[in-house]
């Protein structure tokens, strides 16, 4: 047997030192040119006794994993039984929701025996108490309901003005869509068309209108001029009056009719106008029954009537 064989079987911890060991032992023999037999045999001695303390610990390694195999055998074993304890727990509860009606018919028994008068309060305590863990549990879900629902109308709050905001965005986008184009949506009604500002119709406004009127006539998204296309009249010039609106919906029609009134009152001749990319249903009826142009994604509807009422 070899000095590496037998070191290897050395604990790890005191292999290294041994070939340490051994290399100076070695050394000092090289140098020496000969090595007393009883050192030899000290050092075969200390060797053996490595050896065997390395056989020992092999074998408390051997009851070790012995020892591991049981330990693993009794945890399955108690997960089991943790299996059966839940199996246990659930039938247990499902036979709390029967002796709920089990209750009523204890109540009659009490009457009928004495021995079961301390079993009887027992099971209308625990009734008592799981009627109140029941109550405490619908007055939580009462409160986290309420507070969803107060969520919910945050939500719907914020959604609302968040749809309003798009709305007044796209509205904004649209109206200078159509004073960018007007000739586009409107060329095919009216000739040289042209965007016109209140700024220059001012002194015939001032003159006419009071400043309330004036004042409410300001916000109107769009004034544009042009010439009747197909008139018998020579220069038979109009103003279109224009409130765009992302949705157009019954106010649109009534603001585009109350500012065409205004600029009629101060001498023009004014085409009440609507337009956007949707419409309500009710704001086609208000738009047809009061004679307003309705121009939705470049559709022209009621034209001939609004502009024979002015």
């Amino acid at each position: 047997m070899t000095y590496a064989s037998i070191i290897h079987k050395l604990p790890q911890d005191i292999q290294y030192p041994m070939l340490e060991l051994i290399e100076t032992l070695q050394r000092d023999m090289r140098e020496q040119y000969a090595v007393r037999r009883q050192d030899f045999e000290a050092l075969s001695a200390v060797v053996a006794e490595l050896a065997q303390a390395q056989k020992r610990a092999e074998e408390r390694l051997g009851r070790l994993e012995i020892a591991v195999e049981e330990l693993a055998r009794a945890q399955k074993r108690t997960e089991e039984r943790v299996e059966e304890l839940a199996q246990a727990q659930k039938r247990a509860e499902e036979r709390l929701g029967r002796l709920e009606i089990a209750v009523e018919e204890l109540a009659q028994a009490q009457k009928r025996t004495e021995e079961r008068i301390e079993e009887l309060a027992q099971a209308q305590k625990r009734t008592e108490e799981r009627v109140e863990e029941l109550a405490q549990a619908q007055k939580r879900t009462e409160e986290r309901v309420e507070e969803l629902a107060q969520a919910q109308k945050r939500t719907e709050e914020m959604m609302q003005k968040l749809v309003i905001r798009v709305g007044k965005n796209t509205g904004k986008l649209l109206e200078l869509d159509y004073r960018d184009k007007a000739y586009a949506y409107f060329g095919s009604l009216l000739r040289k068309v042209k965007v016109v500002s209140l700024q220059d119709l001012e002194p015939a406004l001032e003159e006419h209108l009071t400043e309330a009127e004036f004042n409410a006539l300001l916000p109107l998204d769009l004034l544009i001029e042009g010439q009747v296309r197909n008139s018998a009249v020579p220069d038979d010039r109009v103003y279109v009056a224009v409130e765009v609106s992302a949705v157009v919906d019954e106010n649109d029609v009534k603001r585009a009719q109350e500012r065409a009134a205004l600029l009629r009152r101060a001498g023009f001749r004014v085409v009440p106008a609507v337009a956007g990319e949707d419409v309500t249903e009710d704001a086609i009826r208000a738009a047809q029954a009061a004679a307003v142009l309705l121009v939705q994604d470049g559709i022209k509807q009621n034209w001939e009537r609004a502009l024979a009422a002015v």
